[in-house]
């Protein structure tokens, strides 16, 4: 069951999203939460830090479980999804070090780090509750459009439209890696809740499919209608192609 949050902009939108995360991290201090990268998760984050500093909720028991990182990029690499994490959230934040995990985008031995990865994800007791962002062409993760959906951890091919949007990261789209480790289908599935932000016209149609479409792995996400706990949140201009009628009322 999906429960449709509609906000006005990417603030209202980040605050919507903060809140449920916050919520989460307030009932249960222990939580362990599944994060993503990417532009759209990081108003999410830049308010959660501001309600940490207001003393508003305390990160010093969550655990946190990183959805993916970059094949051959190193923690301190500014373009690696470790050293995104720490500049955007955990180094403002009082989460403790030994409880952030990520894949480890330098091990070579890849058959090794995915059932790493999933042993400590199970170790942990799963993912209370997962931030995803959406995907131009409605991947989840980095687990791009295929001919089945993947399973547990493993190491993608990135697509040429996912390369093209990230590319703003680095200095040209050859240095974006081309490959990456990232948590399965199945693996994200497991989560107890998923939120997933979206913004932007240019996801508005992704969106509506990816909800209200076809169960494809040609669009990942679809497979989360599948899931009884998911909300979206997302703003108007990516909302646009689905009714008003159809998203829950949420005024905070």
């Amino acid at each position: 069951m999906t429960k449709i949050y509609r906000a006005k902009d990417f603030k209202d939108l980040s605050r919507k999203a903060a809140n449920i995360l916050s919520a989460q991290v307030i009932l249960n201090g222990k939580s362990v939460l599944g994060l993503a990268t990417g532009s759209s998760p990081i108003g999410v984050y830049e308010q959660l830090i501001e309600w940490y500093n207001k003393g508003d909720v305390d990160f010093s028991e969550v655990t946190t479980v990183n959805l993916d990182e970059y094949l051959g990029l190193s923690p301190i690499n500014p373009q690696s999804y470790h050293y995104f994490m720490h500049l955007h959230f955990f180094g403002k934040i009082n989460i403790k070090p030994e409880n952030i995990y990520l894949p480890n985008g330098l091990e070579s031995d890849s058959k090794r780090e995915c059932a790493r990865y999933e042993a400590l994800i199970k170790h942990l007791g799963g993912i209370d509750m997962q931030l995803l962002g959406l995907g131009r062409n409605g991947h989840i993760g980095f687990n791009e459009p295929g001919a089945a959906f993947e399973a547990d951890t493993h190491i993608v091919t990135l697509a040429s439209s996912t390369i093209e949007a990230n590319k703003r990261f680095f200095n040209s789209e050859d240095d974006v890696p081309k490959q990456a480790y990232t948590m399965g289908i199945r693996t994200i599935m497991q989560a107890k809740r998923i939120v997933v932000v979206v913004t932007g016209q240019e996801k508005a149609e992704i969106a509506e499919k990816a909800f209200f479409g076809p169960i494809t792995p040609e669009i990942p996400a679809s497979v989360l209608q599948l899931h009884n706990n998911v909300t979206l949140v997302g703003d108007e201009a990516a909302l646009s192609f689905i009714s008003p009628a159809l998203c829950a009322n949420y005024m905070q």
